[in-house]
């Protein structure tokens, strides 16, 4: 029989974003308190909640919205993690210095302590997707927190395509990995691309759950934010992936939800027993994957 301790529930915040970031963030303060009560152990929000996703364009003006960490924000979210017993990994704009920002994700304990950064490493340059104008590229690697919980990663958005960044944040105890994400579609290639792109994401995700025998956990936002003829439509979709890659809870294209489901953190000793990925890994052929590419 399994210890109380093995099951911990998990709530993803999937929302919409004004333009006001003050409303955001009270928003996203009374969402949590809401899957707290609901049971929630550990939440995360979206990526970048406290604000539409800006980088749609390059504008100095949006490097206003960053703040400190330690700040208002994860003051905010530590006064509730400690009040409502809960984990938070909040999605927040680091300024870390003049001209230095980061795409940074924070775990805050069940007792408020702020146990931990992520700067995201991958940064993208794409249409719509300017974060290389906002965000240096994190120092801190991959990671993994204690907390009252269990272990977690975080990892952020773009993160998501490189198994690198799973495996390493795996190898170091995590055994969730959360994803705070903002992703949506260009409208004009909805039609055409859409499914298979949503698809291609859904699937890599999923398999970095499979591949490390970990719990994956993806927080989107959905809306239309930007241009009302183009701009992005977020496409939500937040899901938890257990350790064998099955999704255990996913919600809606379009809806605001709080997403909830029970981890059995059992299951990932039995699945990497049974699927032994990690025993047969062969670490001393792997030295060029530190190469750009092998000519």
């Amino acid at each position: 029989m399994k210890s109380v301790s093995d099951r911990v529930n998990v709530a993803l915040i999937q929302m919409s974003c004004g333009k006001e970031p003050r409303e955001n963030l009270e928003k996203a303060l009374a969402r949590i308190e809401e899957a707290a009560g609901l049971g929630a152990q550990i939440v995360s929000t979206q990526e970048l909640f406290r604000s539409q996703y800006f980088c749609q364009s390059e504008d100095h003006s949006n490097f206003a919205l960053a703040e400190p960490i330690p700040g208002p924000s994860t003051e905010a979210l530590a006064k509730l993690a400690a009040a409502r017993g809960i984990v938070i990994i909040g999605s927040l704009f680091e300024k870390r210095a003049p001209g230095v920002y980061h795409n940074t994700a924070v775990v805050i304990d069940k007792d408020g302590a702020l146990i931990g950064i992520y700067r995201k490493m991958h940064i993208p340059d794409d249409p719509l997707y300017y974060e290389k104008f906002y965000f240096t590229p994190g120092d801190l690697g991959f990671k993994s927190f204690g907390t009252g919980y269990g272990q977690v990663g975080t990892l952020v958005c773009w993160d998501q395509w490189y198994p690198e960044g799973a495996r390493l944040t795996a190898l170091a105890g995590a055994q969730i990995l959360f994803y705070p994400t903002a992703i949506g579609w260009h409208p004009s290639e909805k039609k055409e691309y859409g499914e298979r792109q949503h698809s291609s994401w859904e699937t890599i995700q999923r398999a970095h759950a499979i591949a490390n025998g970990v719990y994956v956990a993806v927080a989107n936002r959905v809306g239309h934010e930007g241009d009302p003829d183009a701009g992005i439509q977020f496409w939500g979709q937040s899901f938890i992936a257990d350790p064998s890659g099955q999704i255990i809870a996913r919600a809606g294209v379009e809806e605001e939800r709080i997403l909830l489901a029970e981890c059995d953190l059992g299951k990932i000793d039995v699945q990497r027993t049974h699927w032994p990925f990690l025993r047969d890994r062969r670490i001393d052929a792997y030295q060029d994957l530190n190469r750009r590419i092998i000519d």
